[in-house]
């Protein structure tokens, strides 16, 4: 017995090139407010389609702030899509600036998607114009 709703899309014809989705991760970067739009523009350099920046407030004391050398509460979370192939390069690009930009301090972790519907969805969020109706390969 055929199952309609299986059946409709077929299988790919042959010769017909297939694009093997790659993986995406949510990078959630949390940073002092002010530096939002630099860290921002950090990681849309490495390929980042789609980016959210969220205002935030931080939870710790003053005491605890003065001890990490931080100097404000008001606080920033970036949260970017970015494909598995460009993450590690992105956190240790991430690591160095909160290391090496005075007042730049944050903290980033990387949680992978673990499904997605759609190749239009997919294209778009992971920047690879091959998925999308009328990208060029």
């Amino acid at each position: 017995m055929a199952i309609p709703f299986l059946q409709r899309g077929g299988a790919p014809e042959p010769g017909t090139p297939q694009l093997a989705p790659g993986r995406l991760e949510l990078v959630i970067t949390i940073v002092e407010k002010g530096k939002a739009g630099f860290y921002a523009d950090l990681i849309q350099g490495f390929e980042a389609n789609i980016q959210l920046i969220l205002p935030a407030k931080g939870t710790a004391s003053l005491a605890l702030l003065q001890l990490l050398g931080l100097s404000d509460y008001e606080q920033a979370a970036i949260l970017s899509v970015v494909r598995y192939e460009r993450l590690e390069a992105l956190m240790e690009t991430l690591e160095q600036k909160f290391r090496s930009i005075k007042g730049g301090k944050g903290v980033s972790m990387a949680i992978p998607f673990s499904s997605l519907i759609g190749t239009a969805i997919y294209g778009f969020l992971s920047n690879d114009k091959r998925t999308v109706r009328g990208g060029t390969t």
